[in-house]
């Protein structure tokens, strides 16, 4: 059906916390779309969340905890899977989390512990999933992750989240050039400040927000459903020959880009 692109879609998406989490707007998209999906949920807090949420699709949606840090949690979702279809078409990877204090003060800071924490749980849980994923992806298939303009510039008390960003954009492209003979297609999406529940824990994060709300060309953030928009067009066919992309809004780059270049000329002057 022409409305619904991913009909016949089989994908597993990672990441919904709560009702604001980018991982829901693109879940609800890929499902409005035609995908049937299957979650994780990461620890008892958060199951009852989850559940309430995936409940919108129906009872019975399927739902298994993974924290992705641990190998043999990641083994166990997939035979999960395995035991509800013998494929999947999309996988969504919206993970990223390091220590509160690295999120505050300066990133010369940064323990070794949280460094390692960020980066395992950010990065390297993308190709853990990958790798138990892409077997399953016989017919070809799209991964997503979410990454954030803290990858490529600075951007204030990001610090080791901004370092952690950078090694998933790069995984992306190693999975893409790994995956590509199978017809597997891996990206990023990378949005402006979205008020979450993960940014609010960003130190300054209302004062990035209204930086970048009066300086961006469209005077505004993105909406979480344009990021679901954008999750259905790559994991679709419109986006059949892109991959290794970061997809980046281009409000961004010129928001932080334009206050960088105020600042050197008039530290110039």
């Amino acid at each position: 059906m022409a409305d619904q692109p991913l009909a016949g879609k089989v994908g597993v998406v990672f990441g919904v916390a709560n009702k604001r989490s980018i991982a829901w707007a693109i879940a609800k998209a890929w499902a409005a779309a035609g995908a049937k999906l299957f979650f994780n949920y990461q620890g008892e807090r958060l199951k009852e969340n989850v559940e309430e949420l995936v409940g919108e699709f129906g009872e019975g949606t399927p739902l298994w905890p993974c924290d992705v840090s641990k190998d043999e949690d990641i083994a166990g979702f997939f035979e999960n899977v395995c035991g509800q279809t013998d494929r999947i078409d999309l996988m969504l990877h919206s993970v990223a989390f390091a220590p509160k204090e690295a999120l505050e003060g300066d990133f010369v800071s940064t323990t070794r512990e949280a460094f390692r924490t960020a980066h395992d749980i950010s990065a390297y849980s993308l190709v853990a999933l990958a790798r138990e994923a892409a077997p399953l992806m016989t017919n070809g298939g799209s991964i997503l992750a979410m990454s954030y303009y803290g990858a490529e510039k600075v951007v204030p008390h990001y610090n080791v989240m901004g370092v952690a960003k950078a090694s998933l954009e790069a995984s992306t492209r190693y999975l893409a050039y790994d995956l590509g003979a199978k017809k597997i297609r891996v990206n990023c999406i990378s949005a402006g400040p979205v008020n979450t529940l993960a940014a609010r824990g960003i130190s300054g994060f209302g004062a990035m927000l209204k930086h970048y709300q009066e300086r961006a060309p469209l005077k505004r953030s993105c909406d979480p459903a344009e990021l679901g928009a954008t999750g259905v067009f790559l994991a679709s066919d419109g986006g059949a020959a892109i991959t290794g992309q970061v997809i980046t809004s281009m409000a961004v780059i010129r928001s932080w880009e334009c206050e960088r270049r105020r600042r050197t000329a008039a530290v110039a002057r």
